[in-house]
């Protein structure tokens, strides 16, 4: 049980990892407890947007009217078989995780690992019985859970994580949805496009607040209009689950108010999973809960590498990933670079979508940059509205000085789609100017990023 790379974990930093390393001739193995692919994969992003599409196809066919088509009648669903679907959506995604494992010759461990000193890893089997794997090097990609809150714990029945959210067996008529990052505002989505009373309790100021406050505003017009209740500058302070429901005390700047549900959704983060690992025996360091590492992803012991969930820097699938091929491709001896964190997209797949990169407008001056801005609505975009979508706006921001593209934020259908244009243009430190002069394929949502640049320089066409 001697290998040159050994991968804990298999979730989309793990299982890119040990890829990456068996395709530069290293024998590999990876160790994972539960389902290849890990959460993501199983229990998160892919599922999730299964949900959403049939959530989105509920919708469309609800609102058939509005392009010329007759309703059909009695439009309903089974829950069970849309939950069923999701599953099935996930379960061929490890399937595939599995072909590629064995496509590339990697040595598959299924059990809870230990990481040891001397670059060794106790793995406790499904039997019981505990084998010693050795590896030159050592990543751990352990990922994440449901974070839990003291005034929030979770039971699994009333009060549910994200896990929860994907399998329910039968559909509330109400929901409280704690927390309103991109879990929280996917669900809220989900759910009331299927007829559940939503009401959304955020502690902060605003929804989705690590975006643009201008995306944040959108939003919460959009849901609210749809119908989704919201509660900022909020905090749920207690929750009694011994009636039928679920009570929830809410502390507001107004005073103490109870909100009654059938099921609490806590969607207040995540939890990085580092404990019982056996990080203390090796003297690996954490730092606020999570791995500490250097710029290649080496923790501060030879040998132990860590990626994704488990360090800092944004919880997301494709950060996990680009940090697995970097630290493979540094244990191999190539030329890597650092990633620029403030490069790196998130993407957050309500109705309507959000998709951003860079600075937000606040954080840009905060930095001292002086700015300029530019919107584009998609209400001005002839795709947009011919596909009934017109909600929302593009907005770029750039550095007045030298040209800079410092943020790109979106909001509106499909618009998870549009944000590489802006990652790529980034990447190769492209102007304002070369934007403009790129000519744009009409009609697309995507115009819409272009006329945008041309606003912050004052030569915008179409509005």
């Amino acid at each position: 049980m001697k290998f040159d790379i050994a991968v804990i974990g298999s979730g989309p930093g793990g299982y890119v990892a040990a890829i990456r390393a068996a395709q530069l001739g290293k024998k590999v193995a990876i160790i994972e407890k539960a389902e290849l692919g890990g959460i993501c994969l199983n229990w998160g992003c892919i599922p999730t947007k299964a949900l959403l599409k049939s959530a989105q196809v509920f919708k469309y066919l609800n609102h058939a009217e509005d392009f010329g088509i007759n309703k059909p009648e009695n439009i309903t669903y089974e829950f069970g078989n849309i939950v069923k679907r999701s599953r099935g959506v996930a379960d061929n995604m490890s399937k595939g995780v599995q072909f590629l494992m064995k496509k590339n010759k990697i040595e598959v461990i299924k059990g809870e690992a230990k990481v040891l000193p001397g670059k060794k890893i106790m793995v406790k089997g499904e039997d019981g019985v505990s084998n010693e794997v050795s590896a030159e090097h050592i990543i751990i990609a352990t990922g994440g859970r449901s974070r839990e809150l003291p005034s929030l714990p979770q039971d699994g029945k009333k009060v549910i994580g994200y896990r929860g959210a994907l399998s329910l067996e039968s559909q509330p008529k109400s929901m409280i949805v704690v927390g309103s990052g991109a879990i929280g505002v996917e669900f809220a989505h989900f759910y009331h496009t299927l007829g559940v009373d939503v009401t959304i309790v955020e502690f902060l100021p605003r929804i989705v607040p690590v975006e643009d406050e201008d995306i944040s505003k959108q939003l919460e017009k959009s849901f609210k209009k749809n119908g989704i209740k919201i509660m900022t500058n909020a905090e749920v302070t207690s929750v009694d689950t011994s009636g039928e429901g679920v009570k929830a005390t809410v502390k507001t700047k107004g005073g103490e108010e109870i909100l009654q549900a059938d099921i609490v959704l806590s969607a207040v983060g995540v939890t990085a999973n580092i404990e019982n690992i056996g990080l203390e025996e090796v003297g690996i360091q954490t730092e606020r809960g999570k791995i500490k590492i250097n710029d290649f992803c080496q923790t501060n012991v030879a040998g132990y590498y860590a990626i994704g969930d488990v360090v800092h820097g944004q919880d997301l699938a494709h950060l996990a990933s680009a940090q697995a091929i970097l630290c493979v491709e540094k244990i191999a001896g190539m030329n890597v670079e650092a990633i620029d964190f403030n490069n790196v997209p998130g993407c957050t797949y309500c109705s309507p979508e959000i998709a951003s990169v860079g600075f937000t407008e606040a954080k840009a001056k905060e930095a001292g940059y002086e700015v300029k801005v530019g919107k584009f609505p998609f209400s001005a975009n002839g795709k947009a509205v011919a596909n009934g979508g017109a909600d929302g706006f593009v907005k770029v921001i750039f550095d007045a000085k030298y040209g800079e593209w410092l943020g790109c934020h979106l909001i509106g259908d499909g618009v998870t789609e549009m944000i590489s244009e802006a990652v790529v243009a980034r990447k190769l430190e492209t102007t304002a100017h070369e934007i403009m002069k790129s000519i744009h394929p009409h009609p697309t949502m995507s115009e819409a990023i272009m006329e945008a640049v041309e606003d912050a320089y004052g030569h915008s066409i179409h509005i």
